[in-house]
């Protein structure tokens, strides 16, 4: 229960499920705030109730749809700014444009820089962040930025489910998501395989080896998002195909993407763990598919960074339970 009258907590409309949680975890109701659009597409916010000299936090993940839930974000910053409010913490669970964090070839845009411009420029104070694609794009903000993990959620899951076993281990996707395996390895106490893999064209995935021990193992494929769901369905069929004994994916950003649902039910994987930093539609669930809230996570970091104390003891805290 937080206990503070200087805090609200407000939603857009990417995600209100979570802001709904995020709520009652902070023993207080949501601000009212109302979004609609005109016939023209435009978007019209409006803050029901005064939020001048308040600690505002806005809870809007940047999902699909990405472009009307970004300008929605940044009408909402911008309104709470000119109602006065003291600090504007945009709290994006989802960071939409995150992949396109470089320039790989020339005339390419950096997107992740562009929307952290617009969001800083539109007048928020801090960002609150979860497993961001890249950790630089926290060097893209001109603010603060608090980056939050759900590995350790994922962890206390896999115990549960009884996978913390010598005859376990994890699989990093690709070569530059060995870090996320690494983390949840070691918290898992369980050794690690990487598939190595080439993109011939975006949303392309060809699987050049695996990397490590999986034969007669239960293989954990860790990620930080799943979109059209190729790289995961390909890489638990190449480990199948290599000996291992059952196949599980986990990820903290459930995109989900076109024919993404119907490639995971069709695939050798057994279970798919997601969290709910980006809403799953009733019509996307099925079997395979179970999903972890971030609340409680998000709560935490909201009430230490309205109190002003260590985001970093947050970890400690879920590393010890």
């Amino acid at each position: 229960m937080l206990e503070s009258n200087n805090l609200r907590l407000f939603s857009g409309n990417a995600n209100p499920a979570l802001a709904q949680k995020i709520a009652e975890e902070l023993g207080r109701p949501l601000g009212k705030c109302t979004s609609r659009k005109f016939s023209d597409g435009e978007i019209c916010v409006k803050i029901e109730e005064s939020v001048r000299g308040l600690d505002v936090f806005v809870v809007q993940p940047t999902c699909h749809p990405v472009n009307d839930n970004l300008i929605e974000l940044l009408i909402l910053i911008d309104a709470f700014r000119r109602a006065s409010a003291r600090r504007i913490t945009v709290v994006l669970p989802y960071y939409g444009y995150a992949r396109q964090d470089k320039k790989v070839k020339p005339r390419e845009p950096v997107t992740a820089r562009l929307v952290a411009n617009l969001i800083s420029n539109a007048g928020a104070s801090r960002v609150l962040c979860v497993d961001l694609h890249a950790g630089q794009i926290q060097g893209f903000f001109d603010i603060p930025v608090d980056h939050l993990y759900a590995g350790p959620l994922i962890a206390d899951e896999m115990k549960k489910m009884n996978l913390q076993t010598n005859n376990t281990v994890v699989v990093s996707p690709d070569v530059g998501g060995v870090p996320r395996a690494r983390a949840l390895a070691e918290n898992l106490g369980t050794p690690i395989a990487i598939i190595a893999k080439r993109r011939p064209e975006a949303n392309k995935v060809e699987i050049m080896e695996i990397i490590g021990d999986v034969s007669g193992k239960v293989c954990i494929m860790v990620d930080d998002l799943i979109d059209t769901g190729g790289s995961i369905v390909q890489g638990a069929q190449a480990l199948v195909d290599r000996g291992a004994k059952e196949v599980l994916a986990c990820c903290t950003h459930g995109v989900l993407s076109g024919d993404a649902i119907k490639r995971v039910e069709e695939s050798v994987l057994s279970a798919l763990l997601i969290t709910d930093t980006i809403p799953l539609p009733t019509e996307k669930c099925n079997s395979k598919i179970k999903v972890i809230s971030v609340a409680p996570l998000l709560a935490d970091a909201i009430r230490r960074i309205h109190d002003d104390s260590s985001i970093s003891e947050l970890f400690q805290d879920y590393a010890e339970h």
